[in-house]
């Protein structure tokens, strides 16, 4: 398994107990479908090593308390602090009508109601207060903010998704 077949679920935050146990803080919306895993990938020093899970569950809602088959004491989990989990995608719940993830949509075709096909999505920037779809227009970047009102749909079969912008957001990167 290679760290592009995965998905980044979350980091070791610290330690829980001096039995080994850590607790990671999940970056998602739903931790509880994450609550009881078998196994995740742990980015460890530049390896991408598989670890088994002998128990797991939610603690303080957004982190997972967690015990590792063979990290049995305190200077086990000191070695996993800061460590980054990982699943597989195929492991990912699969999301229907215009809810998405940001991996699925690369690639797919921009069209708005009024201006018509925008482009395609060649990125997500999600270092802003808001996400915006990157999308490639004959080599001009246009950028439109992922806001529910502004998706009306998200076409799987035909790789693409359907937007409402407001009036000239398009044009403004084409003037």
């Amino acid at each position: 398994m290679q760290k592009d077949d995965c998905f980044y679920l979350g980091r070791i935050v610290k330690k829980y107990s001096f039995k080994g146990e850590v607790l990671a803080k999940l970056d998602t919306d739903q931790p509880e479908i994450y609550e009881h895993l078998d196994a995740v990938f742990i980015s460890v020093k530049n390896s991408f090593i598989p670890f088994f899970i002998e128990s797991s569950q939610l603690h303080k809602s957004d982190l997972l308390r967690i015990k590792f088959e063979d990290v049995n004491t305190e200077e086990d989990a000191d070695y996993l602090i800061k460590s980054e989990l990982y699943l597989p995608l195929e492991s990912l719940p699969k999301l229907e009508g215009n809810k998405f993830y940001y991996h699925e949509v690369i690639g797919f075709k921009v069209i708005d109601k009024k201006f018509g096909e925008v482009g395609i999505i060649k990125s997500i920037n999600d270092s802003t207060a808001q996400a915006l779809f990157v999308i490639d227009r004959d080599q001009v970047e246009i950028l439109i903010p992922m806001n529910d009102e502004f998706i009306t749909k998200v076409d799987r079969n035909s790789k693409s998704i359907h937007v409402d912008t407001p009036e000239g957001l398009i044009s403004l990167y084409l003037d």
